[in-house]
């Protein structure tokens, strides 16, 4: 409990004018070093937190103070923590999610909006706003016919002051438009090629209607890739031509699918970006990760036997809050034994597009160094 809620428990009788003052008064959430108390204010039946952070209950009940309509619920969470949640509140029999009103942080993602609650040591990265010095690439937008996967769009990222009389290393990346919407990657690109932290790159942006299905170890998502955009990319920029200029990206179910197309062709691919990874495995007996993820484990399973060398470098983040971080954390020493060059780093985060944002200038810097890491590391 916070010392806020605390000076109300103490009061003999609490009144409106005294709620009214508290939340007036207040931030919200409360953040008294590692404790953190979230509030609701109505005459309801029951409040819960709704969370993503594996290892601790998914839905947390309030309690409500004396016999106001004030719910209060304190949690321990570490320095350096971002996590998203909703409320859950119960009203007449009726359960409605809803964001905390006295909130105004929030996250978007492909299925709506999230409440965020930042602990104490954790910023906003200032590298992912627009910045007005920082001048701004271009997106092409192309209709690839005929396709492995037939006809397909893709949107291709330029970066400010493309030249066609120059070599550009190539990005593809899964889910390249949900990348754009909610991890701010145009930002990001504008603004590390301005300061010269990554080289100027053209990026390949795929998106999929069917991703749990084309993402999950599909071969013909892999010869999409290879077959088609890969080509297509390098008749139509100026693209270098050397594995080591030419990588893959994705998160979640799209981190599947970018180690999958790179491990059945190999030697084309030598960067490699993988956030919080689907790579569902089993070691004996059946997995319990739903139907989705059946392609996944066989596939998983045949690369952690025989993973040969899929790219030179991987870099690899994951969240300590999801779930998948057995597994992510169980490849790394895999890939390192066999000789590939592996950055790993971990965040107080949770599956999120904003946690795979806050790891993109240490991925991409270190794939794809610029003048100003080439010179000073």
């Amino acid at each position: 409990m916070t010392l806020a809620i605390r000076a109300l428990e103490e009061l003999e009788t609490v009144t409106e004018a005294d709620l009214d003052a508290f939340i007036e008064s207040h931030d919200f959430p409360l953040i008294e070093g590692s404790a953190i108390t979230f509030v609701f204010r109505g005459n309801v039946d029951a409040v819960h937190l709704m969370h993503w952070v594996f290892g601790l209950e998914s839905s947390q009940p309030f309690l409500r103070l004396k016999e106001t309509d004030l719910w209060y619920l304190t949690l321990d969470l570490p320095k350096r923590s971002r996590i998203e949640y909703k409320f859950n509140v119960t009203m007449k029999g009726k359960n409605h999610w809803v964001h905390d009103p006295y909130n105004p942080q929030v996250a978007r993602d492909p299925f709506g909006f999230n409440s965020v609650c930042q602990t104490i040591g954790y910023e906003n990265p200032e590298w992912s706003y627009q910045d007005a010095d920082a001048r701004p690439g271009s997106i092409e937008e192309h209709l690839l016919k005929g396709t492995k996967l037939g006809d397909r769009r893709i949107s291709v990222y330029l970066p400010a002051r493309f030249r066609r009389t120059r070599q550009y290393p190539l990005l593809i990346v899964h889910d390249g438009l949900d990348y754009l919407r909610y991890a701010s990657l145009q930002n990001v690109l504008d603004n590390l090629i301005h300061r010269l932290e990554i080289s100027p790159m053209i990026v390949a942006l795929t998106q999929s209607g069917d991703r749990l299905r084309e993402y999950a170890a599909d071969k013909r998502h892999a010869d999409f890739i290879v077959g088609d955009v890969l080509p297509f990319m390098e008749q139509n920029y100026p693209i270098e031509n050397r594995p080591a200029a030419r990588g893959l990206m994705g998160a979640s179910f799209g981190a599947v699918a970018s180690m999958h197309t790179a491990w059945r062709n190999q030697n084309v691919f030598g960067r490699l970006l993988l956030q919080s990874g689907s790579f569902a495995f089993t070691d004996i007996g059946q997995h319990k990760r739903g139907p989705a993820f059946d392609p996944i484990v066989p596939f998983v399973n045949d690369f952690r036997d025989k993973p040969g060398k899929p790219a030179e470098k991987l870099f690899i983040s994951c969240g300590t809050y999801e779930s998948l971080i057995y597994e992510n954390r169980s490849l790394v020493p895999l890939l390192q034994a066999s000789g590939m060059m592996v950055r790993y780093v971990e965040a107080r985060d949770g599956h999120n597009w904003e946690n795979w944002r806050d790891r993109l200038r240490e991925g991409l810097s270190w794939l794809y160094p610029g003048p100003l890491w080439m010179v000073y590391e």
